[in-house]
């Protein structure tokens, strides 16, 4: 089995775009792999397709020498967005040899320890306030607050992870504050006594609509510094907390803030390969680390995970994208040993489904590993052609109302 060619497709998925990789090989087996350009990226689908002429003639069972050579020829600009295309494509090629072997990738990575793996309802709230277009209904006050929690409870799900915002005094007008992203544009990134009073209030209508027994975690982002994460930690240190998902540049800052944390802190959903991990690691900066499998690709995050554990880390995939990036990161969650609990996002843009050959199966707040084989599903590309792709979106289009 060679590749013959490689190639990116995109759709519509409402206020961004959905990315994928399209790998076909000479035996008519077609390998898919999901990646994005919205979460600060633009331009991976250019890389991919630079390198990809590299590859042609190669075995994609060969992932790991493949991955070898790419990376060697670009080691003077390694990291970044060449990161990001390398992860797309090995993961398109692990799909590939799976489907060869007729296998789930989860057997590729030494077999699955799970076949349900819990999940956490993402973006509860967030979605429904920062982008009221897409996700109904919509969240304009406290009360859709509580109310999205009770949502939570009822539709079986056991814990939910929501972010920071702002309202008026008598809880109304209630909008995203992510100045980390530029909304509002405050580089300095100050947490002032509103923002803790606001977020406060926030938390505290969650618990209150889902309830003693539902964990909540929060995302603090990119949205303060050192000082500012320690405020907020400070601010809420009487609430029941999962985790605080705070994400640093830092590993000292990142380890001085958990020592002084009384909730536990994930972090390094934005870190590529293995070398940026060991810092955070080594300075045991968090209590679980997020790994981004479609930025890192699997084979190569299996080894993160596999770092994570000797340093008595458990891990979390960190995963917001469509469809076919829940079910990588399926296969990630049931073969790694140390997993922690793994992300997905519950509201869906109206067409979400019709672009998969098959979606996530989820029962009682976990997920069902499928056994199909390769990822256990593709994109349907008559329906992708059927939502052509926008822009500019995703973080670039933030300060925009959608």
């Amino acid at each position: 089995m060679k590749i013959e060619r490689i190639e990116t497709l995109a759709c519509d998925a409402g206020w961004r775009n959905y990315h994928f990789v399209k790998l076909t090989t000479d035996s008519g087996i077609v390998g898919w792999s999901e990646f994005d350009e919205g979460f600060g990226a633009p331009g991976v689908a250019t890389a991919i397709e630079r390198l990809a002429t590299r590859l042609v003639g190669q075995s994609p069972n060969a992932h790991e020498r493949c991955f070898a050579d790419l990376y060697s020829a670009t080691r003077p600009a390694a990291g970044g967005i060449v990161a990001l295309a390398l992860g797309a494509i090995e993961n398109a090629m692990l799909d590939a040899k799976a489907k060869g072997l007729g296998v789930p990738v989860y057997e590729l990575l030494g077999g699955r320890f799970r076949d349900r793996i819990r999940v956490y309802w993402s973006h509860c709230a967030t979605w429904r306030i920062n982008h009221p277009t897409w996700y109904s209904p919509p969240i304009t006050d406290i009360g859709g607050v509580k109310s999205i929690g009770r949502e939570v409870r009822e539709k079986g799900f056991t814990a939910l992870k929501t972010n920071i915002f702002s309202y008026d005094a008598d809880g109304r007008n209630v909008s995203g504050w992510r100045p980390g992203f530029g909304v509002p544009a405050n580089p300095e990134l100050n947490v002032e006594r509103k923002v803790l009073r606001d977020l406060v209030r926030h938390l505290e209508a969650l618990r209150e609509g889902a309830g003693p027994d539902i964990d909540i975690l929060l995302d603090l982002n990119f949205n303060a510094k050192t000082e500012g994460f320690l405020k907020i930690l400070r601010a809420i240190a009487h609430l029941d907390i999962f985790w605080v998902e705070i994400d640093s540049r830092s590993p000292e800052g990142l380890g001085y803030i958990r020592d002084h944390s009384p909730h536990p802190i994930s972090s390094c959903e934005t870190l590529l390969g293995l070398g940026q991990f060991l810092p955070y690691f080594r300075e045991q900066a968090m209590d679980v680390a997020i790994i981004d499998i479609p930025w890192n690709g699997i084979w190569q995050s299996m080894k993160i995970a596999a770092a994570a554990e000797a340093h008595e880390l458990n891990v979390a995939p960190h995963n917001f994208y469509g469809h076919l990036c829940t079910m990588m990161n399926a296969h990630f969650s049931a073969a790694v040993p140390n997993l922690r609990i793994m992300e997905t996002d519950v509201d869906r843009i109206p067409w979400d489904h019709e672009l998969f050959t098959h979606v996530p199966e989820i029962v009682d707040g976990h997920l069902i590993v499928p056994d199909r084989p390769g990822w256990g599903t593709e994109p349907v590309e008559e329906a992708l052609r059927a939502h052509p792709p926008k822009g500019p979106t995703g973080l670039l289009n933030y300060g925009r109302k959608s």
